[in-house]
């Protein structure tokens, strides 16, 4: 049965296995029913919102208890993804200052990643999962550790060699300069290499092509991810910086 109503922010999450099993694809399926009528026109509606948090808090339980992961095998990849990232990823200080901003309307980044697919061949899904694992689609504006920058998370000198002139922190030139870098080298003929020029590590690597994978597969992916809470790391815990609270 479909929720009648959208769970709440501090919704509970069930841990036995078929609980969970339930509640995951409960979740999935009524907020497929939403984004179908959302569609991506306009803001995220706040049943999209609720049910994508939901979505989201279940599949982060998921990738810390291993065990309990393997009783819901339809969260399977996107466990996985955030399980790697969770691994890659270094905690913000406790006083580190979260910079945020308001992403371009989903429709208007998926006529993004289409031009830079036409233009460099690099296939639209990648350079979304790219975005959604580097920025949350634009809504987390820190720099990295290591100093990269923008939406699309560039080093300086790599934007001066693939930026095609453009701003790193408009979401436009951001995302036709990673296709640029991407097909560079060695993209959609050797996108995993691609990638792993990108961020060196098979755990990014893996994760974005999870992302993208489930993108080209699901027709609601894009919307979900996009309407994903962004959640970060610090030294005194995990900290949702999105979304409803």
């Amino acid at each position: 049965m479909l929720f009648a109503v959208p769970p709440p922010v501090d919704a509970r999450i069930p841990t036995s296995p078929p609980a969970l099993r339930a509640a995951y694809a409960e979740t999935t399926s009524t907020l497929d029913t939403a984004i179908a009528r959302w569609a991506g026109h306009g803001s995220v509606p706040h049943d999209v919102a609720l049910l994508a948090l939901y979505q989201e808090r279940i599949v982060r339980l998921l990738a810390a208890k291993p065990r309990l992961a393997r009783a819901v095998p339809a969260a399977r990849e996107d466990v996985i993804a955030h399980a790697d990232l969770v691994k890659l990823s270094r905690p913000y200080p406790p006083r580190k200052r979260i910079t945020l901003g308001v992403p371009a309307p989903p429709l208007q980044l998926r006529r993004w990643y289409a031009e830079a697919q036409r233009r460099f061949g690099v296939p639209w899904t990648v350079l979304a999962a790219v975005n959604f694992v580097e920025s949350g689609f634009g809504k987390l504006r820190n720099d990295s550790v290591a100093g990269a920058q923008g939406p699309m998370q560039f080093m300086p000198a790599t934007w001066r060699a693939y930026g095609l002139r453009g701003n790193v922190h408009d979401a436009h030139d951001a995302i036709v300069g990673a296709a640029n870098y991407l097909h560079a080298n060695g993209a959609p003929a050797r996108t995993w290499n691609a990638l792993f020029h990108y961020n060196p590590s098979p755990l990014y690597v893996d994760a974005v092509m999870r992302y993208a994978r489930r993108i080209a597969r699901d027709r609601n992916a894009f919307l979900a991810y996009y309407s994903w809470p962004v959640f970060v790391r610090t030294t005194a815990g995990v900290k949702q910086v999105t979304g409803p609270r």
